[in-house]
């Protein structure tokens, strides 16, 4: 379940972190207008700073996970896979991989070191359905700015990321591999298993 850009995700919770009340706004300025407002968080709030992790999940849920859409992102990491599930296997793919994402990058939070994010405009038409907003991720101590891009969707006037690519490697992509070779191994439900041990295994981390 390694992914190469998991050392990149704090960066993206930080420009996903969309205000409810600005859903009809285009993507870019959802991004733009909310990094000053989270980074303040993270610089104040101590127990995220050290490593509170119910802080940190209770600040995933509330104000992350609604504005990712979860099953898009999930049936693109299967693949041509996502076709051999049942309703209540994609269901339980879908809550798996949402869970493994998070227990995977809540520790992201708490290493916040001022990095700025820049956010490029996004041309998107009023009929537009679907959007990529460009980012450049300015790290300090001369290390090389990180381009991140999200892939967003507009569903009933609301902007939702189903992929995030980070210096070329798409999020959904990386795990289409593994996928893949679960499905190969042990049918969907072997694939359902082993989300499952895993997240078992990183509960309390």
């Amino acid at each position: 379940m390694k992914t190469r850009i998991g050392n990149f995700l704090l960066l993206v919770l930080l420009a996903v972190v969309l205000p409810a009340s600005a859903q009809n706004s285009s993507p870019d300025a959802l991004i733009r207008n909310t990094v000053d407002e989270v980074v303040a968080v993270l610089k104040q709030d101590g127990g995220i700073k050290t490593g509170n992790q119910d802080k940190v999940l209770n600040l995933i849920r509330e104000k992350i996970l609604p504005h990712f859409n979860f099953t898009r992102m999930t049936q693109l990491a299967m693949g041509k896979n996502w076709s051999l599930a049942g309703p209540e296997q994609k269901k339980s793919l879908v809550k798996e991989f949402r869970t493994l994402l998070v227990r995977t990058y809540s520790n992201s939070l708490t290493t916040y070191r001022d990095e700025v994010i820049k956010v490029s405009p996004t041309n998107v038409g009023s009929q537009d359905t679907r959007a990529t907003v460009k980012t450049l991720v300015v790290q300090g101590g001369g290390k090389q700015p990180v381009p991140i891009d999200y892939a967003m969707e507009k569903s009933n006037s609301t902007w939702k990321v189903y992929d995030v690519t980070v210096a070329g490697v798409s999020l959904v992509t990386n795990y289409r591999g593994t996928f893949n070779s679960q499905v190969r191994e042990g049918g969907v439900d072997g694939l359902i298993t082993a989300l499952v041990e895993k997240n078992a295994s990183m509960r309390g981390k």
